[in-house]
């Protein structure tokens, strides 16, 4: 998998992420080509985890070569709006750091925008019904980066991770538009209920909900099912377990204070 995330993020920003000598004239055949090699590797690992579900669940073994095509051919589709939506998460990290000097340099450096693409992907794969590919992909991600984005974590366009390193976002995790999260913030879950027997229930919402044009600043712990109102800033450090109102400016002080917040 780390080969096919490594091809298909130099096909979706081939001057950038491709070839060090690639020249403009050999772009498109370049592009076709690592897709072609590509999406055939993820199409034999598509197969391979189909399978392992079908001897798992007692599935029809059959139909696992037509339902594995049929997924990687939707994924090949969507792969223009992916790279769509990662443009966003491009220049918001360009226009938000005043350190970065070119979207080449961020593209290129900055390990936010590496676990970000890696998560624009897996999450179509999680979709799709390939969890696990969408987990491996994920995890390589967070082990090149420290950060560690669940597939399954919904994220709106223009998102930026400066630093990156420590950040946890978790499985039922729903960001916004427009967000901006430092180093070390958790999106967690505070508690994990269980059945009758003593089992996890897995599944359920348990992540926060963060809404648009949310700052969290560095090390921020935020657990289960809460709104962070659209707007608002988290400040470093804060442990939150409770809704914030749109406009928000929460700080240590505040909550040392039982202050909701202050507003901006």
């Amino acid at each position: 998998m780390g080969e096919i995330l490594e091809a298909l993020s130099g096909a979706l920003f081939p001057m950038r992420l491709g070839p060090v000598d690639l020249r403009e004239e050999s772009e498109d055949f370049y592009v076709g080509h690592t897709l072609d090699v590509a999406l055939n590797a993820l199409l034999a690992q598509a197969r391979l985890e189909l399978r392992y579900v079908a001897h798992q669940q007692g599935g029809d073994l059959k139909s696992i070569d037509a339902r594995a095509l049929e997924l990687i051919q939707g994924f090949a589709i969507a792969l223009p709006g992916i790279r769509l939506l990662l443009d966003t998460d491009v220049l918001a990290a360009y226009h938000g750091d005043p350190a970065a000097r070119s979207v080449d340099e961020v593209l290129l450096c900055y390990p936010g925008i590496l676990a970000v693409i890696h998560h624009r992907l897996a999450h179509h794969l999680y979709r799709a019904g390939l969890p696990l590919l969408a987990r491996i992909s994920s995890e390589i991600a967070h082990s090149a980066t420290g950060i560690d984005i669940h597939p399954g974590a919904q994220i709106g366009p223009s998102f930026f991770i400066d630093h990156g390193t420590g950040v946890v976002i978790g499985e039922t995790a729903i960001i916004g538009e427009r967000v901006r999260i430092y180093q070390a913030v958790t999106l967690g879950a505070k508690r994990f209920p269980s059945d009758e027997d003593g089992q996890l229930q897995k599944g359920h919402a348990r992540h926060p909900i963060v809404e648009d044009d949310v700052v969290i600043y560095a090390g921020a712990t935020i657990l289960g099912r809460i709104t962070i109102g659209k707007g608002s800033t988290i400040g470093g450090n804060v442990w939150l377990t409770r809704s914030v109102p749109a406009g928000c400016n929460l700080t240590q002080a505040n909550l040392l204070q039982q202050d909701d917040c202050s507003k901006k």
